[in-house]
């Protein structure tokens, strides 16, 4: 499974107590560039906000459901959160309460999913408080 359908999974099993939001940054493995052989696509180091649009519905069609946008071709959501190549957050409230290692090798949707886990737990346990 793909990480992307891993990700589909999640928010679709996390819908009652979290939004999901993916940001299309700019390509990992462009085939102009540092190519994947393992890549689904060959997509090009973007040149224009229209090239990275494009590419972002492309990922939006392998996950219906899941919320995608593109960053800016300045890459200000890549600059400021340090997500190249992917990353998982959870903002809550406008800060930062969950930050997952750079990809692909600190990309853990178990970590996520256990943070979801005791979340969804706190609001049940504030809800039968109160």
């Amino acid at each position: 499974m793909t990480r992307l359908k891993a990700f589909q999974r999640l928010v679709l099993q996390y819908a009652d107590v979290a939004d999901a939001l993916v940001i299309y940054i700019e390509e990992a493995h462009p085939s102009d560039g540092w190519i994947s052989s393992d890549a689904p696509y060959q997509i090009r180091k973007h040149r224009s906000l229209e090239e990275r649009l494009r590419a972002a519905r492309l990922m939006a069609r392998e996950a219906p459901g899941v919320a995608i946008v593109a960053d800016s071709m300045e890459n200000s959501c890549n600059g400021a959160y340090g997500a190249y190549f992917d990353r998982l957050y959870i903002v809550q409230d406008g800060k930062v309460v969950y930050q997952g290692g750079r990809g692909p090798e600190g990309y853990r949707i178990s970590e996520l999913r256990h943070w979801l886990d005791q979340y969804r737990t706190r609001l049940r346990d504030a809800v039968i408080r109160v």
